[in-house]
């Protein structure tokens, strides 16, 4: 139980950072929502979620697994720590001056392929954006693997903070300030130049510059020295990484970029609902924040405990408790939505249909990331890259049949069902390789109540529109 409280600990300080993180973050989506709203806005934040779809598939072949790659080696007997890191993040900096070059001289047909023509600086933004962000991967991963969570937590709601003040700067100050100053030339060249979603990458930009300053502690006693026997070492254990995290990321944010292409719509309108999809995916905040702190606290747990002898039963545990945190989110989330779909403006609440769904998915997604550490325990990486392809797959054949049909609830449904295969998979793959003994009978009672219980509000929702009512009868389900 103490270790459980040790992982529970970590959680709660990587929580504070990303919870902060994304709290203070989503203080923006009100804002930016109501900003960008009618025809041409919901337009406009389909563009920046396209554009963020993609980064999250940029950063991955970025740091091709070494973070990852990091953890096991520097866990690894006989195995100099410093030589890691600096084997590592030497490795790291070298591609990434690669890559920004590359995005940035092909930024012209990638602005075209992502039908952004007449914008092609915001390819340049986003590739001096993706790089400051993964030369700070393993500083920060430094951090985690030295069980520092209060250093990491106080370094990303820094960066955080820099970003929220800069946004409400450019879309608010900024306006409002040209619009009493017109004769300064200056700030309304500037405001013709670059609309909102440029400001908004700008923001990010500067965040990372600010984040990686804040990390020098970490990196800057580094010196130049690439053990190239080990690189091979933690580049053959990583690299299937690289096929791993682009399929996750195909079943993660894939789907916008196909509502994009198969809707039967204008592009601006497909646009717009890709726009909306996007909005209503921010409402499973909750599920989101708690997934991304437990996985910062949790991959080095798993890799330290591995070792002792029980360490299978407290994998199991660990299992039951976060089922019961991930019922407790979606609850939480779609008990009280009445009241939550405020964080969106109201041009973007005509998906709010989606968000049960896309919790259901991401609490799958969550138990996947539980079950899927025993091929990186047992080093048989290949079977997570054939377990990820196969949900990639899915992702991919499900949205091309069934967006032209079901439009962004098709794309829901089949996030769901693309990490319930995954989920099932894993389960019966690493019950034959890595056998856990899994409270199977409890974690579907913790589901089902927590299906039962949304039920129920469900059904109240379908002869009442008041929101007060719903929201009392709420709190007592969620109680």
């Amino acid at each position: 139980m103490a270790a459980i409280k040790q992982l529970a600990s970590q959680t709660i300080w990587y929580g504070v950072s990303n919870i902060g993180a994304r709290l203070l973050n989503y203080i923006l989506t009100p804002l930016i929502t109501y900003l960008l709203s009618g025809s041409e806005g919901v337009k406009n934040f389909g563009d920046y979620s396209l554009l963020y779809a993609w980064i999250a598939v940029a950063n991955i072949v970025f740091t091709y697994g070494f973070e990852t790659g990091f953890f096991r080696f520097s866990n690894k007997e006989g195995v100099n720590r410093k030589n890691v890191f600096e084997t590592t993040f030497g490795s790291l900096i070298l591609s990434t001056i690669l890559l920004v070059g590359m995005l940035i001289l092909f930024k012209q047909p990638i602005a075209n392929f992502l039908k952004i023509d007449n914008q092609p600086q915001y390819i340049t933004l986003c590739a001096l954006l993706i790089g400051l962000d993964t030369i700070a991967v393993i500083p920060f991963a430094k951090l985690r693997l030295d069980e520092r969570p209060k250093k990491y937590a106080l370094i990303k709601l820094s960066g955080i903070m820099v970003n929220v003040l800069l946004v409400v700067l450019f879309l608010v100050g900024l306006p409002k300030y040209a619009a009493s100053h017109p004769q300064n030339t200056f700030i309304n060249t500037l405001l013709n130049n670059h609309n909102a979603v440029g400001f908004l990458i700008i923001a990010n930009l500067i965040q990372n510059t600010v984040v990686f300053l804040l990390l020098s502690k970490e990196w800057r006693s580094f010196r130049f020295r690439v053990d190239y026997q080990l690189w091979k070492q933690i580049f053959k254990y990583s690299s299937p990484m690289i096929i791993i995290g682009l399929a996750g990321m195909i079943n993660e944010v894939m789907d916008r970029q196909m509502l994009l292409w198969f809707l039967p719509l204008s592009e601006d309108d497909a646009k717009r609902i890709v726009g909306i999809y996007s909005a209503n995916y921010k409402l499973a905040i909750f599920i989101t924040l708690f997934i991304s702190a437990f996985k910062m606290a949790a991959e080095p747990f798993f890799f330290d405990k591995a070792k002792e002898k029980n360490s299978k039963e407290l994998f199991a545990k660990v299992m039951n408790w976060f089922v019961i945190t991930m019922c407790i989110a979606f609850l939480f989330t779609t008990l009280f939505l009445d009241i939550l779909q405020y964080i969106i403006g109201g041009s973007y609440r005509s998906g709010l249909g989606i968000v049960p769904i896309l919790l259901g998915a991401n609490i799958c997604l969550g138990i996947y990331y539980n079950l899927s550490i025993w091929y990186k325990l047992t080093d048989k990486m290949r079977m997570g890259t054939y377990i990820t392809l196969i949900g990639a797959a899915v992702t991919l054949i499900g949205n091309y049949f069934l967006i032209p049909i079901g439009g962004m609830f098709a794309a829901a449904w089949v996030t769901l069902l693309c990490y319930g295969i995954m989920v099932v998979i894993t389960y019966f793959l690493g019950q034959k390789h890595f056998p856990v003994p899994y409270e199977l009978k409890k974690i579907f009672s913790y589901l089902t109540v927590m299906l039962l219980l949304f039920s129920i509000e469900e059904i109240v929702r379908l002869f009442s529109q008041n929101i007060l009512m719903n929201s009392s009868i709420g709190l007592v389900l969620f109680l």
